[in-house]
């Protein structure tokens, strides 16, 4: 859940970003360089055993951030458009600043929140299995030989020169 949300995370935010900056919705290369920026970060969220510290998830969705606009404007991506929605550069910085570190905290605390329920629901939930009783293995002896062994002898060939009496 932790790698699914830094994903969708840094997705929404290089959109959002991006939309509130006067451009158009990505379409066609740049959304696709997105989906892979997505499961990259979302990939190596739930893959570093450490991401569930802040500053860790903090660092990987700001990289996220920049690879998301470093795409997106070798994409084609433009800042011009209406003025009226265009965000100043230090406005877009902190507004992405303040979203990458909201986001790495909501995603920390719900880490941990997960861990701890799911500990709560193993402990009360716990299965007790009994366990299985040693049964007696019983040999039945039976006067016709195993089909297997049937079906090897009639596999053998039994051709070949004449045994010598020398040996």
């Amino acid at each position: 859940m932790r790698g699914t949300a830094a994903g969708l995370l840094t997705a929404t935010l290089a959109v959002a970003a991006h939309g509130l900056a006067g451009s158009a919705a990505p379409t066609g290369t740049s959304a696709a360089l997105l989906a892979v920026l997505a499961v990259t970060v979302g990939s190596l969220a739930a893959s570093i055993a450490r991401t569930s510290d802040a500053r860790v998830l903090l660092a990987l969705l700001a990289a996220g951030q920049l690879a998301g606009h470093l795409m997106l404007s070798a994409a084609g991506h433009s800042h011009g458009g209406d003025t009226a929605t265009v965000l100043p550069a230090p406005a877009m910085l902190a507004a992405h600043a303040m979203a990458v570190v909201v986001g790495a905290l909501l995603i920390a605390a719900g880490d941990h929140l997960c861990r701890a329920v799911s500990r709560v629901v193993g402990s009360v939930a716990r299965v007790i299995v009994p366990p299985t009783p040693e049964r007696a293995v019983v040999t039945i002896c039976a006067d016709q030989p195993m089909h297997s062994a049937l079906l090897l002898a009639a596999s053998m060939s039994h051709r070949g020169p004449p045994v010598s009496p020398a040996r």
